[in-house]
């Protein structure tokens, strides 16, 4: 049996590793461009002195040339004599007296030739790099807003003082504040925040020391209106504003309203707020946030516009009468709660019921009450009602992207349209209309969209296509998937164009809606006294005065908070 070949170091493999290592080194590199630099202006190598971290030994070659630089390797610091058992340890540097010709046998009995020079390298090191001073960036992060260079506190604080001293015990009631808040300079409907921040909720008034003490530390901390509007109403530690710390802010005044109708618009007011303001989900309202939304300009406003009516971003009453008209007509225990049953009845039933299981399992609503207890609030059905008259807002198709997204992946699958499809093809046949397969539906839908990635499609597809709408449509709305069956292809064309320019799918919606209630009720509004709108329709169709918006709240608004998660794919 033959024996087993012994394995042999490749010393030259080995010598060529350790030698690019070497000279791959940046301070090798260093030294070497230095010694060449001198060279080839002729100057003379002080090898008198060599630094052992740096040093290179220089040798004659067998020609008798120069000699070349070589760095003395791990292996040169460690060679001693073998036959001297009791020999010192090596120096880190090779003795300036040893041989230039010492030979040392390797491995493979072959002599090794290490050359030596008689003297050290001298090695300079290079002089010291002064460190660059980083440059002076300016701050650009103001969470409060940009401060004011030229703004004059003590003559804000001194014009808050004179008004303050024309009332009896320099003390200010609720009716007051309009004239300290218009010395502010802040909107007329700012007097109840800034009345509560200084007390006065507490003591039916407040003195001018608290009030000066608090807006001089206001002035001082908040540099802009959102700030300064997020810390007059939230809670003390808290930089955000919740549902809750609206309330005060939004008291409907009594002008021949009752209190179940105050109390409704305020909650319809509120939920519309963060339904457009708050685009994180988080039921968390920053001063981020607002700065990007027109809220307080649309408070500004209210001081100035004859009929409140003409906000209908936020504040229109007669929007508040369609949303509670058409959650009256599905509430019919009117005790203010739906269930799955009545929800189904919105618009004929044109809902598929997958989605409005969907819509219950908890995914767009806030109240929790709705997983637990299946029913849906009035102030959850406000979000549902007006992402479903407009598709094409960001937050109403972020409403119905969740809700297609059933395993919560942020995108949307085949097996999940399929999902929603299969009913929408039963109501078509219901109606007796021939249903396009799933597969030529698909292949439209993909075209409508155009996925940046194949396969699934994501929000920002959607909102980037600006067709979400009819994409929505199709899968759980049969009625309005009919209509843009119908329609001529040119007029979606001059949509998109002319998009911002003319009134939202709600704004027309709530016009429409709102023409029709009236028509119906005003004939009976004396007739059926549970009718809403029947209860207010003589005193509202009167009111085209300017209204005094704001109170002292008359009843809680009691709202179940939920706090949803925001992903990253929501914008």
């Amino acid at each position: 049996m033959p024996s087993p070949q012994v394995l042999q170091p490749v010393v030259k493999l080995k010598v060529d590793e350790l030698y690019l290592t070497w000279l791959s080194d940046p301070s090798t590199q260093s030294v070497l461009k230095n010694y060449l630099s001198l060279i080839k202006s002729g100057q003379s190598i002080d090898l008198g002195n060599v630094d052992a971290s740096d040093s290179v030994l220089f040798s004659e070659n067998n020609n008798g040339s120069k000699g070349s630089l070589c760095h003395k390797t791990h292996a040169d610091r460690r060679t001693t004599s073998l036959g001297a058992s009791s020999s010192p340890p090596p120096s880190p540097t090779l003795p300036s007296g040893s041989s230039s010709n010492a030979r040392v046998t390797g491995p493979n009995g072959r002599a090794l030739r290490k050359s030596v020079s008689s003297k050290k390298a001298q090695v300079k090191a290079p002089p010291p790099v002064a460190p660059v001073l980083s440059e002076s960036i300016p701050k650009f992060y103001f969470p409060l807003g940009r401060p004011q260079a030229n703004l004059n506190v003590d003559g804000l604080i001194s014009k808050v003082e004179t008004i303050f001293a024309q009332f009896p015990g320099e003390r200010a009631s609720i009716e007051d504040m309009g004239q300290v808040a218009k010395a502010c300079e802040c909107p007329l409907f700012w007097k109840v925040p800034l009345f509560n921040a200084a007390g006065g909720d507490r003591t039916g008034s407040v003195s001018v020391h608290k009030f000066v003490a608090m807006w001089r530390k206001t002035l001082q901390t908040c540099h802009d209106a959102a700030a300064k509007f997020v810390h007059l109403l939230a809670r003390p530690g808290c930089n955000y504003l919740e549902q809750e710390d609206l309330i005060p802010f939004l008291q409907v005044g009594a002008s021949g309203r009752g209190e179940g109708g105050a109390w409704h618009h305020r909650t319809t007011v509120i939920q519309r707020i963060f339904y457009n303001v708050n685009r994180s989900w988080t039921g968390r309202i920053t001063c981020s946030e607002l700065r990007k939304s027109n809220l307080l300009q649309n408070v500004a406003l209210l001081d100035q516009v004859d009929n409140i009516n003409q906000l209908t971003e936020f504040f229109s009453y007669e929007h508040f009468y369609v949303i509670y008209c058409k959650f009256w007509e599905l509430d019919t225990d009117h005790d203010l709660f739906i269930d799955q049953r009545d929800l189904a009845r919105h618009n004929d039933q044109t809902i598929s019921n997958k989605m409005i299981e969907r819509i219950f399992s908890g995914t767009v609503t806030r109240d929790r009450r709705v997983h637990r207890e299946g029913r849906m609030s009035y102030a959850d059905y406000v979000w549902f009602i007006i992402s479903e008259e407009d598709k094409k807002t960001d937050t109403s198709m972020e409403y119905w992207f969740r809700c297609m997204d059933l395993d919560g992946d942020g995108v949307l699958s085949m097996y999940e349209l399929e999902f929603f499809y299969e009913e929408q093809c039963l109501k078509l046949e219901a109606l007796g209309v021939e249903p396009l397969p799933f597969e030529d539906c698909l292949c439209q839908m993909l075209d409508l969209v155009k996925p940046e990635a194949e396969g699934h499609i994501t929000l920002r597809d959607l909102k980037r296509c600006k067709m979400g709408h009819v994409f929505f449509d199709t899968f759980f709305n049969v009625e309005k998937y009919l209509y843009h069956e119908q329609r001529d292809p040119f007029s979606v064309v001059r949509e998109l164009e002319t998009e911002g320019q003319e009134m939202s799918d709600w704004e027309k919606y709530a016009a429409e809606e709102y023409d029709h209630l009236v028509a119906e009720e005003t004939g009976d509004q004396y007739e059926n006294p549970l009718s809403p709108l029947g209860q207010h329709i003589s005193t509202e169709l009167g009111l085209r005065a300017k209204k005094h918006f704001f109170e002292f709240p008359t009843a809680p608004c009691n709202l179940d908070l939920g706090d949803y998660k925001y992903e990253e794919d929501f914008e």
